[in-house]
């Protein structure tokens, strides 16, 4: 299992990214901790070992590594020797050592390493965790880099870079601002705001009307000593603001608590406006963006626009006679089924208990009722096996389809509700729509 992408982040398929974690370590006891730690909370594949030797066979074997945790005393090799062999191989690496030593703190901060952590102080495994996770989910996240100074505006994207964001750079407001229309995976933004043409804190003020602060962080940075500086990017849209020149650990803090908080936010939307069970949309959030989408038809001219019900024929007897859990299986099943044959410009629901509901636009109507009619076979086609028992079910569906012109959005539903009555009285298992008139599909 991998780890999952964060609530409200970009989820369009992606190639496999590589999850393997190899932690080289000579303390059994904090390894088997750590180990656990990762594995269990954040589903990572960890590989211990205790020397370089090792390692290097490991490294041999596995071509895909994600990260490397190393403690800087093993038994081949001393400090610079254990850093010097991850760096030299490119790969993501965390240092993780039992004493604090201000000196060799700052030389291995120079090379290539992620983080410095010290692993006998409270909260150590806690943090462990944290930096990995927030590394793991940085590989979906792109970010971009504003700044008209090639150095600056490089040094910021090496180390976004480094943490694993996917980075782009502009070295102007106007550059920026397309670079956001063009980007909507884009969900960090470094701003300078000594500029020419556009100073940070307009682009920031520009930028807002593009994008929302549930959506984009922008941290603003600055070499300039005005006091004014910070309240006013803050006050113009910006999540928050460096002072040049930062550390690279500070620059790490903030970005990583900017795009937590960016991720938080995403969870507690997903909590008011997803279906727990299903990962759907709720009713309340169905029915607020199916308005907006009527109105959207109307202006730009689709076709038309149709609402269906669907609803799990004899979903009781699946929860009496196979118990509640096989219930939610086949909940669960139907969900998947609905989104993964939902179009990006439709919209998909659990309306409540075993009912759900879709809107999708601009199909004429023999297009309507072969999309509905293939969902329903290929629910029809499920084999669960969710207890000792297989389950079987098929749904009934029930379609409202008008012009886009003439769509009111209760009329759809409320005649798409009246279809499905229809469906499950004619014998279950079958598609009725308000325009054809006719069942389509064969009670099973």
């Amino acid at each position: 299992m991998t780890a999952s992408p964060p609530a409200g982040f970009d989820t369009r398929p992606i190639p496999p990214l590589p999850q393997r974690i190899l932690v080289v370590e000579n303390s059994r006891t904090f390894t088997s901790v750590l180990r656990a730690a990762l594995e269990q909370r954040l589903q990572l594949p960890v590989s211990v070992v205790s020397t370089l030797a090792e390692a290097s066979r490991l490294l041999e074997q596995e071509q895909e590594w994600f990260l490397v945790l190393t403690g800087l005393v093993l038994a081949d090799g001393d400090r610079d020797q254990v850093v010097d062999y991850f760096v030299e191989r490119g790969l993501p690496t965390i240092v993780v050592s039992s004493v604090y030593d201000e000196s060799l703190r700052k030389r291995v901060l120079q090379q290539q390493i992620i983080d410095y952590v010290l692993k006998n102080t409270p909260g150590s495994i806690d943090y462990l965790v944290w930096l990995v996770q927030r590394l793991e989910r940085n590989r979906r996240i792109s970010a971009l880099v504003v700044d008209d100074s090639p150095s600056a505006r490089l040094y910021a994207a090496a180390l976004l870079q480094m943490y694993g964001y996917h980075v782009s750079q502009a070295e102007d407001g106007a550059s920026a601002l397309r670079a956001l229309e063009a980007d909507p995976s884009i969900r960090l933004v470094i701003v300078d705001q000594e500029m020419p043409g556009m100073e940070g804190v307009e682009l920031t003020r520009r930028l807002r009307a593009l994008r929302a602060r549930d959506k984009v962080a922008v941290i603003g940075i600055s070499g300039n000593a005005d006091p004014s500086l910070i309240p006013r990017f803050l006050k113009n849209g910006a999540n928050d603001f460096l002072r040049k020149p930062f550390s690279r650990e500070e620059f790490f803090c903030r970005v990583s608590q900017n795009v937590d908080q960016l991720e938080l936010i995403g969870t507690l939307q997903d909590l008011a406006t997803r279906d727990f069970l299903t990962g759907l949309r709720n009713r309340r959030s169905f029915l607020e963006q199916s308005q907006r989408l009527l109105d959207e038809a109307h202006r730009n001219g689709s076709r038309s626009v149709a609402v269906a019900m669907l609803d799990i024929d004899h979903f009781k007897h699946i929860n009496d006679s196979q118990g509640h859990e096989a219930g939610d299986h086949a909940l669960r099943a139907v969900a998947t089924v609905l989104q993964a044959n939902t179009r990006t410009q439709d919209l998909c629901a659990r309306f409540g208990g075993e009912e759900f509901c879709m809107l999708v636009n601009d199909m004429d109507h023999l297009q309507v009722i072969d999309y509905f009619e293939q969902m329903r076979l290929s629910v029809q086609a499920l084999q669960l096996q969710p207890g000792e028992n297989p389950l079987a079910m098929t749904i009934s569906i029930g379609i409202c389809h008008l012009p886009a012109s003439t769509g009111n959005l209760h009329a759809l539903i409320t005649e798409a509700d009246r279809q499905l009555y229809l469906a499950k009285a004619g014998g279950r298992n079958r598609v009725c729509s308000s325009t054809a008139g006719a069942a389509i599909g064969q009670a099973s």
